[in-house]
């Protein structure tokens, strides 16, 4: 991908989501909406069209993914009532709600457990190998509310001793893992942070570009952003859908849905699998003398 096809991939893709659109009609009907954000890798749109198909068949409800640019965009969308349930990262699942809305469902389970981590990217030729040699550069954070993305290495970089918002000599947005990947290896930016299931997924899909990036730092492991549900969400409507996400691993055409999207299946997780990551997001934004080490 060179950097008039970068630029002019990024801004379709964000003109796209930013448009207001409408939620589908089926809504009224009763369908079960689930929230999506630009993060999904593009290459599974396929793979996530089949995903809908069975969960429709399956539970019994029509299911429409409703996809947005941001997580802001999504949870703006639950607060509403207009998604019943999203698939969100671990960041928005901890911030504070009055009163709270939202309730864990599942979280995806990947390489054996329901955890991920966040990794800092550089171009392959690029002479650093720590987040430090970053400094003065220009970055790429996937999404404000994102803990791969943009909560991890700024926690980072206050546990040593750096103001996140002073460390680089500009940062931006790319609202897409797989986008900072290709901003990575074009040479936008001199670095970027993003999740190591996309990362991996990426790798995949298009070989060749990843193979012009290379990690320099990989965190600890944090819980895989969840699947929640809307608190109000009929008990019934929430059983079968959770059900039938942890039920595909022992199904056939379940467990080939989820080879395709490189995942071990779901599982139900309890609120403290995240804890690491409130940890972190309270830490981060303390005085920056304040030690975050032994949560990354």
């Amino acid at each position: 991908m060179n950097r008039r096809r970068f630029l002019r991939t990024t801004a379709i893709a964000a003109g796209l989501a930013a448009l207001p659109g409408r939620l589908p009609a089926l809504a009224k009907d009763g369908a079960l909406r689930i929230g999506l954000t630009a993060v999904v890798v593009r290459e599974y749109v396929r793979s996530f069209n089949d995903f809908r198909d069975y969960l429709t068949l399956r539970t019994g409800r029509a299911v429409s993914f409703v996809q947005r640019r941001t997580y802001a965009d999504i949870m703006d969308l639950l607060s509403r009532g207009e998604l019943e349930a999203a698939w969100i990262c671990g960041f928005p699942y901890i911030q504070p709600r009055d009163p709270e809305f939202l309730d864990l469902l599942v979280a995806p389970v990947y390489r054996g457990a329901p955890l991920y981590r966040s990794l800092v990217i550089v171009p392959s030729e690029s002479a650093a190998r720590v987040l430090e040699d970053l400094r003065g550069g220009a970055f790429a954070y996937s999404d404000p509310d994102s803990n791969s993305g943009y909560l991890v290495p700024r926690a980072t970089l206050a546990e040593k001793g750096y103001d996140p918002d002073q460390f680089f000599r500009f940062s931006f947005f790319t609202y897409s893992h797989a986008e900072t990947v290709a901003a990575v290896a074009e040479r936008m930016a001199d670095g970027g942070s993003v999740d190591s299931y996309v990362y991996n997924i990426q790798k995949k899909y298009e070989p060749d570009l990843v193979a012009r990036t290379r990690v320099i730092r990989t965190s600890r492991q944090f819980g895989f952003p969840p699947i929640v549900v809307r608190r109000d969400l009929a008990p019934d409507v929430r059983l079968r859908l959770r059900d039938t996400l942890t039920g595909m691993a022992g199904d056939p055409e379940g467990s080939a849905l989820l080879a395709r999207l490189a995942l071990d299946g779901f599982a139900q997780v309890a609120p403290p699998l995240y804890d690491s990551i409130r940890k972190i997001a309270r830490q981060a934004a303390a005085p920056f003398t304040e030690t975050v080490a032994d949560t990354l």
